[in-house]
């Protein structure tokens, strides 16, 4: 089965992130950009197919392109959820090979998947042929003592066998003991010449490149190399990057400037809070959006002490556009 048959432009995608990239802040981050791909948190399969699918895998619309992120290490868990995915109208899924915390690894899921390849070519298999979307593999490029490039080639050329066309490569290696889930992004060593000769002895293959990467210029060079950029936290902590992206790299025209994405925002707050949705659930995903500028202290003060509160009322975020507005006027006075 050709499992890319619908083309998906992943030059740009912004990864699937823990407590993150949850269905607010794709829709908050796809106000920013139109054109980059995003990833849901990673999502259990057990989970996806014993809990409330509704809340566990719904999104809205102008969220896409957005695909699934599926943790898992059962064959048939995983054909089912592969086919939930698509059911629901993911535009991909993608299983995790990458994740390296104590609770992924005691489910036998995740980065320790990396010591069983022929496990892993079975579940893709299983997944590809469940299902018409495209399905993606996300990986490391080894695991605690492993990292080699025969090792690593060797494992993606099981994936490319299962039918798998698109690799997303973190360039650390994962060590799974020793070390926390965040320590693991940062600790071990990026090794980007490992995921450039991964390209160039698999030509045939989508390879998507993410780690470390935090500014254009960085992207410009991986892409000379890679066929796509995967950015995780750079973009989460100053989600307003995504506009330089599209600029300098998707060669966009037009951005939308901080004040029509908190408008926007403000108004999509309004539309979930009636469906019961927490204020914070929401607004804690924009506090990165004044990074750098003119006016983020008062953006921050003002979300910490009045919209971060479980119990925070909806009221006091139509009061946000005052801090907004004097934010917009302090940028054009220093632009």
């Amino acid at each position: 089965m050709d499992t890319n048959k619908k083309k998906i432009n992943r030059k740009i995608s912004v990864a699937p992130m823990m407590d993150c990239t949850d269905r607010h802040d794709r829709y908050f981050l796809r106000l920013i950009s139109k054109n980059v791909m995003l990833y849901s948190e990673m999502v259990a399969t057990k989970s996806a197919i014993h809990g409330d699918r509704k809340r566990i895998l719904g999104f809205r619309e102008e969220e896409k392109p957005v695909a699934l992120q599926v943790g898992g290490s059962d064959k048939n868990e995983l054909a089912e959820v592969a086919k939930l995915a698509e059911q629901f109208g993911y535009d991909e899924i993608n299983i995790n090979l990458g994740c390296p915390s104590k609770k992924v690894q005691k489910n036998s899921f995740g980065a320790c998947l990396m010591k069983e390849p022929d496990l892993v070519a079975e579940c893709i298999s299983n997944m590809v042929n469940s299902c018409k979307i495209p399905v993606t593999a996300k990986t490391r490029i080894g695991v605690d003592e492993i990292e080699d490039f025969e090792y690593l080639n060797s494992f993606v050329n099981k994936i490319k066998q299962s039918g798998c066309k698109t690799i997303i490569l973190h360039a650390r290696k994962a060590l799974l003991k020793g070390l926390t889930p965040k320590q693991n992004l940062n600790i071990p060593k990026l090794n980007y010449e490992m995921v450039y000769e991964i390209k160039k002895a698999n030509p045939d293959l989508e390879i998507i490149i993410n780690g470390g990467i935090s500014q254009t210029e960085q992207i410009k060079k991986h892409l000379e190399h890679c066929d796509g950029v995967m950015i995780g936290r750079a973009i989460y902590q100053n989600p307003y990057f995504l506009t330089d992206i599209e600029k300098e790299i998707l060669n966009t025209n037009e951005v939308p400037s901080r004040e029509q994405i908190a408008k926007q925002i403000i108004s999509y707050l309004e539309e979930e809070v009636k469906l019961g949705t927490k204020v914070n659930h929401i607004m804690r995903h924009t506090v990165g959006l004044y990074h750098g500028q003119p006016g983020s202290k008062d953006w921050k003060r003002y979300l910490s002490d009045n919209m971060m509160a479980r119990d925070s009322d909806f009221q006091k975020a139509k009061h946000i556009m005052t801090i907004v507005q004097n934010n917009e006027k302090a940028n054009q006075l220093n632009s």
